[in-house]
C-alpha cells in the first residue's frame, strides 16, 4: 500500500506542477506572445478546461476496461503534448496544446482517486486521499522555485521541457507500482451509451452532488487565486521574479502543511463536521482579502498570512468532500472521480480569466471571486441534507 499511495501522489504530482510551474512567467508571456494578462491566462483556461473534459471521459472509461490501460495511455500523451507546449509558436497554439496536455495528463488524477476508491472506504479513503494530496502539495512548493530558477535562465519554454521528463518519470512509476485495482467481474458493461448513464447516476444522487459541487467550488477559490498571484505580487507588491516565485513557495509550504494536518484530523474528527469548518475558514479569509483589496491596503505580509488561511480550508474542504462525494457512489468510483475532477476543471476555468478582467494592476476581482467561489462551496451542502440512498450496485 504505501509503494502504490507514494506512486498515486508522483501521478498527481504532475498536474499541478504543470499548472504552477510556469506562473511566474505570465508577466513575461504577455511580451512575447503579444498578448495581455487575459490573454495568457486563457493557457490556465485551456489547461484546467482539458483536465476537466479529460476526467470526465477517463474515469468511466476506467470502469469499463480497467484502471492501467487508459492511465498508461494517458500519460504516454500527456508527455508528447507537453513537449509540443515548449515549441508552439503562437499563444493560439500553446491555447489548444494546454488543453490536450490537461485532457491527457487527467489520467492520473481521475484514475489516482478511484483506486483509492476500488481499495478503501469511509475515514481510511480520506486519510489515503489526504496522504497523497499532501505528496501533491509539494508541487505548489518545488514548481515555483524551480519555475523561476528555469525561466531566469531558460525562458518559459524550458519549463515545459522540464514537466515533459517530470511526466515520464511520473508515467513509468506507474507502469511498475500501480496494478490493476478493478477486477473483471466489477466493471460496467457497455460503451458510450453506459458511460452517460453512470454520470448521471451519479448527478441523480444529490448527496454526491453537493460534496462535489463544494470540492470543485472549494478549488475555483484556488485557481482565482493562482490565476491573479503574479500580477498581485509583481505589479502591485514589486517582486521580482525570483521573489514571487518565493511567495508562490511559500503558499505551497502553508498548503502542504495544512494537509498533513488533515490528514491527521480524519478519524478524530467526522469529515463532514472537518468539511463544514473549511468552508467556513474559506470564506472568512477570502472576504477578508476582497476587503483588504477594495480598500488598497493590502501588503504582503497580510495578503500571504489571509491566503494560508484559505489554503487551509481548502484542504479540509477537498479531502474530506472527496472523501464524503465517492463514499456516496461506490459502484460508478471511475464515474464519480470523472465528475469531481471535471467539475474542478471547469469551475477552475471560469474562474482563472475573470481574475484578469480589471487589468494587470488590481487585486479585487480575485478576491472576489475566492469570496463568491467560496460562498457558493457553503450554499452547495444544503444539498447533502436529505441525503439519497448510497447507489446500488449495477450489476
Amino acid at each position: 500500500m504505501p509503494v502504490l499511495i507514494a506512486a498515486l501522489g508522483l501521478l498527481a504530482f504532475v498536474m499541478p506542477l504543470a499548472t504552477d510551474m510556469y506562473l511566474p512567467a505570465l508577466p513575461q508571456m504577455t511580451g512575447d506572445l503579444h498578448t495581455d494578462a487575459s490573454g495568457v491566462q486563457l493557457t490556465l483556461t485551456a489547461f484546467l478546461i482539458g483536465m476537466g473534459l479529460g476526467q470526465l471521459v477517463l474515469g468511466p472509461l476506467s470502469d469499463r476496461c480497467g484502471r492501467r490501460l487508459p492511465l498508461l495511455a494517458g500519460g504516454v500523451a500527456c508527455v508528447v503534448t507537453t513537449a509540443f507546449c515548449a515549441l508552439a509558436p503562437s499563444l493560439e497554439w500553446l491555447v489548444v496544446l494546454r488543453f490536450v496536455q490537461g485532457f491527457s495528463g487527467a489520467a492520473g488524477v481521475v484514475i489516482g482517486r478511484a483506486v483509492i476508491a476500488d481499495v478503501a472506504r469511509g475515514e481510511t479513503a480520506a486519510r489515503l486521499f489526504g496522504i497523497v494530496m499532501a505528496l501533491t502539495g509539494l508541487a505548489p512548493v518545488v514548481a515555483p522555485v524551480a519555475g523561476g530558477v528555469v525561466i531566469e535562465s531558460g525562458g518559459w519554454r524550458t519549463v515545459f521541457w522540464v514537466l515533459a521528463a517530470a511526466t515520464v518519470l511520473a508515467v513509468v512509476t506507474a507502469a511498475v507500482a500501480v496494478p490493476e485495482s478493478l477486477p473483471r467481474d466489477r466493471r460496467r458493461r457497455g460503451g458510450a451509451a453506459a458511460t452517460a448513464r453512470a454520470v448521471r447516476e451519479v448527478l441523480g444522487n444529490r448527496a454526491y452532488l453537493g460534496y462535489a459541487l463544494s470540492f470543485g467550488l472549494s478549488l475555483a477559490v484556488l485557481f482565482c487565486y493562482l490565476g491573479g498571484a503574479s500580477f498581485l505580487f509583481q505589479n502591485l507588491l514589486g517582486l521580482s521574479v525570483g521573489q514571487t516565485s518565493a511567495a508562490f513557495a511559500s503558499t505551497g509550504v502553508a498548503g502542504a502543511l495544512a494537509t498533513v494536518a488533515v490528514t491527521k484530523l480524519v478519524g478524530r474528527f467526522s469529515p463532514a463536521a472537518l468539511l463544514r469548518t473549511g468552508l467556513y475558514i474559506m470564506v472568512t479569509a477570502s472576504g477578508a482579502l476582497t476587503v483588504l483589496a477594495l480598500a488598497d491596503a493590502l501588503t504582503l505580509t497580510f495578503t500571504l498570512g489571509l491566503v494560508y488561511v484559505a489554503l487551509a480550508g481548502i484542504c479540509l474542504v477537498s479531502v474530506n468532500a472527496t472523501a464524503l462525494a465517492l463514499d456516496r457512489v461506490p459502484h460508478a468510483a471511475g464515474a464519480g472521480s470523472a465528475v469531481l475532477g471535471a467539475g474542478q476543471g471547469l469551475l477552475g476555468a471560469v474562474a482563472a480569466p475573470l481574475v484578469g478582467l480589471g487589468g494587470e494592476h488590481t487585486a479585487f476581482p480575485m478576491f472576489l471571486g475566492m469570496t463568491v467561489s467560496a460562498a457558493l462551496a457553503s450554499a452547495a451542502l444544503a444539498l447533502t441534507r436529505r441525503a439519497s440512498p448510497v447507489l446500488p450496485d449495477g450489476r
